[in-house]
């Protein structure tokens, strides 16, 4: 990643990446298609209005795989073996923890939580059930995250894309014997995630514990290293509290749409699956952009990091136009898939008709805060998105979204190309300006 074509290289790191949220997504759409098709409209709403307050208690820890790739990444590009060596350990053991504590607040708080979301009561039973049984198998989410971060570290983007079809099949194979076969519902569709999830954590545990160079997992060598620990929590926990401002700002937000009943949460539900699609095609630069971006700074190429930054933000915007502009065009059919209401088709069309037309300025601003995560500072970006996506989508919900005349769904939906639009232009000055200090001082 430090030498030779930048785009050409991006392009073939990203690539697996952008396929495995692919795969993730018709997975997870598979969840959603099986519950909407063969279990009902509320048991889709059930499903659907659990991501965003999964993603709202996940985020941290997610932020510390973050971490763990930076770190990783920094010290595979400055060459620098036995701390490499150490990472890989303390990121595995980490995973472990975050995952105890995700299960016991994910089972213990889930239909709290989901009355404070507005959840109506036709879904906040099934809702419940499928929010417990997934947190209790979320270690081996947290086990897979963490590991396929070290393995993209090192440039290895394609054995987690195998891994992620492999799971992928035997989740929507179980989907299929659990709902369809034996009626098990949501809590079916759970059990199958919880079971491919494993699988997925045992088989990246395999690729590293097979590894011959300082990625090579030891078992019983698993200890958490205190100094690389708190590196990867530096980096990481301002990534994870972003991530969980920018949860939380969604959980408001999903709230608000709760308010308006189950056919408009089962539209936006089957409309976000849509979405995601898009997203993981923008969101596969951003990662590569990360990588890239520490491996390049650990090497101190400055001006490559540059290079990759303007590059990523050109596919970024070009994949955002023309891949969102098409899902909303081709939005009936494809929302037609996940259900047969009329009613509940329309209500998902007017959410693509807002957030597919103008997706690319939200994986634009995800590239320029990786590129500055990339440069070994989290905390700016952190602060720059917290303020600019989480601040002004709960200031516009608090005051434009309450007026009587503005109170519908796309005003609502509104609030995320304006966020996204502001942020953007922010996080790439910060950008600009964090680059050169580091070059101005490189060279003195």
């Amino acid at each position: 990643m430090t030498n030779g074509s930048i785009v050409g290289k991006l392009i073939r790191f990203s690539g697996p990446l952008i396929f495995s949220g692919i795969l993730q997504l018709l997975f997870n759409a598979a969840d959603i298609v099986v519950v909407g098709r063969f279990a009902g409209d509320n048991s889709l709403a059930a499903v659907g209005s659990t991501s965003s307050l999964i993603n709202l208690l996940v985020n941290l820890f997610v932020g510390l795989s973050v971490g763990t790739n930076v770190v990783a990444a920094n010290y595979f590009g400055a060459g620098k073996k036995n701390e490499l060596s150490k990472t890989v350990h303390t990121a595995i053991l980490l995973s472990i923890y975050s995952g105890i504590i995700l299960t016991i607040v994910g089972v213990i708080g889930a239909k709290q939580i989901l009355r404070l979301m507005q959840s109506p009561e036709e879904v906040l039973v099934k809702a419940t059930l499928y929010l417990q049984i997934y947190f209790g198998g979320i270690t081996a989410t947290m086990v897979y995250n963490f590991g396929s971060a070290l393995l993209r570290a090192k440039g290895d983007t394609q054995r987690p894309l195998f891994i992620l079809l492999f799971a992928g099949i035997i989740n929507v194979v179980l989907n299929l014997i659990f709902v369809v076969f034996f009626k098990m519902d949501v809590a079916g569709v759970a059990l199958a995630t919880v079971i491919s999830q494993t699988i997925s954590a045992v088989l990246v545990v395999v690729c590293l514990m097979k590894e011959e160079d300082e990625f090579k997992l030891n078992i019983k060598k698993l200890k958490m290293d205190r100094d690389i620990f708190i590196r990867i929590v530096k980096i990481g926990v301002p990534a994870g509290f972003q991530g969980i401002m920018f949860s939380f700002s969604n959980v408001i937000i999903q709230s608000s749409v709760n308010s308006f009943g189950a056919i408009t949460i089962a539209g936006n539900s089957a409309a976000s699956n849509l979405e995601g699609f898009v997203y993981v095609a923008m969101n596969g630069f951003a990662q590569g952009t990360l990588t890239f971006t520490s491996q390049n700074a650990g090497a101190t190429k400055y001006q490559r990091v540059k290079k990759v930054v303007i590059a990523s933000e050109i596919i970024v915007m070009v994949i955002g136009l023309i891949l969102g502009n098409l899902m909303y065009l081709c939005g009936r059919p494809l929302l037609g898939i996940y259900t047969d209401s009329p009613i509940v088709v329309d209500a998902g069309m007017e959410r693509l008709s807002i957030i597919c037309t103008t997706y690319c300025l939200c994986g634009m601003m995800d590239v320029a805060a990786s590129a500055i995560r990339g440069l070994g500072h989290s905390l700016l970006p952190m602060f720059v998105t917290v303020i600019g996506v989480c601040g002004l989508r709960l200031l516009y919900i608090g005051t434009i979204f309450m007026l009587p005349q503005f109170h519908s769904c796309k005003m609502l939906f509104l609030s995320y190309p304006i966020s996204w639009g502001i942020t953007f232009i922010a996080q790439l000055v910060c950008f600009g300006i964090i680059l050169k200090k580091i070059m101005k001082k490189n060279a003195a």
